[in-house]
């Protein structure tokens, strides 16, 4: 009876070879992208009439000094504090804002040339795929957290009332002052700007795709605001089946489905419904929601365009007129 292993003597099992190297194979991936995109990652500290009003993360996306973030870490503020990973401590203007799309633009006042992240294709994103957050969550600096997509194209409310389109979810664990940081794909990409947390939920975070934070970016650079134009939809991306094409004639594989109409707007007017595929606008083939984005911009307001849907399987040309959607600051 001595001569047998109990349970609780019994030696555990070693890992299988072949499950090894799938786990070295996963840290090393973590490993370097931490490695080439945690120096591009900084704490934003914000003072509001002197005081202190909170702290959040942003991601260096150019060598000079321009931090993505969100709307609600820096809104309202002038001037913020920099931290980067090396301890250089440095102070930024807020650029613009974007209350609708909860992104911000903060440049460094000084000369500098820091390490700088590559904003990624988020339309290549695939559920299930692995991604890396890197933030300051609860003021614990230079904190990695990893999950996976678990869900595109969904749409979230931000502070401004509007729906942010096109957002992924994912399980990477997110917390206060993560705000702001970057969402990062194993190619080392920024694939989204962590967001929000639901609080209560485990697992359930969300990012702003880096197609809408690119478009965003460049608007805040060229005019410090986003002026868009509006028609009065909720959409989210729709991939169209191999028969849905060939029955419709179509080339492309994905477009949007409308998911709601705001009621008076120009989409009402002009007949577009909940359930419509819009295929196209002015012209532009739309496979994404980030393409509305992109599309509707200031130049759209006030003139007829073509939205080209499908509906039952049918082809549907219609026109409307783009509203200005208010700015709010």
């Amino acid at each position: 009876m001595l001569d047998r292993p109990t349970p609780s003597s019994a030696a555990v099992p070693p890992v299988p070879p072949e499950d090894q190297a799938l786990l070295d194979a996963y840290s090393r991936a973590v490993i370097d992208v931490v490695d080439r995109v945690g120096p591009a990652v900084v704490r934003l500290d914000v003072k509001t009439g002197g005081r202190h009003g909170g702290t959040g993360s942003g991601v260096i996306v150019a060598p000079d000094g321009l931090v993505l973030t969100n709307s609600h870490v820096v809104g309202g503020a002038a001037r913020v504090s920099v931290a980067t990973v090396d301890g250089r401590n440095l102070t930024a203007q807020v650029v613009g804002d974007d209350p609708d799309t909860d992104l911000a633009l903060v440049r460094i006042d000084a000369p500098v040339t820091l390490p700088a992240a590559p904003l990624g294709n988020s339309k290549l994103l695939k559920r299930g795929q692995l991604v890396i957050a890197i933030g300051n969550p609860l003021g614990f600096e230079s904190t990695v957290t990893t999950g996976v997509v678990s869900a595109l194209g969904r749409s979230l409310r931000a502070r401004s009332g509007r729906l942010i389109d096109d957002v992924i979810q994912t399980d990477a664990a997110l917390n206060p002052g993560n705000s702001g940081g970057p969402l990062v794909s194993s190619h080392g990409e920024v694939v989204g700007i962590n967001t929000a947390v639901i609080m209560g939920a485990q697992g359930i975070c969300f990012a702003v795709a880096a197609n809408t934070a690119s478009f965003v970016l460049g608007e805040l650079v060229r005019h410090g605001r986003v002026r868009r134009a509006y028609i009065g939809i909720a959409a989210q991306q729709f991939t169209l089946s191999r028969r849905r094409q060939l029955a419709a004639g179509l080339m492309q594989e994905s477009a949007v489905m409308v998911a709601t109409v705001e009621p008076a707007s120009p989409a009402e007017r002009a007949g577009i419904a909940a359930g419509d595929i819009i295929l196209a606008l002015d012209g532009t083939a739309v496979t994404g929601a980030d393409d509305l984005i992109r599309i509707l911009v200031g130049d759209k307001i006030g003139r007829s365009v073509e939205v080209v849907t499908l509906r039952n399987g049918e082809h549907r040309v219609v026109s409307l007129v783009p509203a200005e959607r208010p700015h709010r600051g």
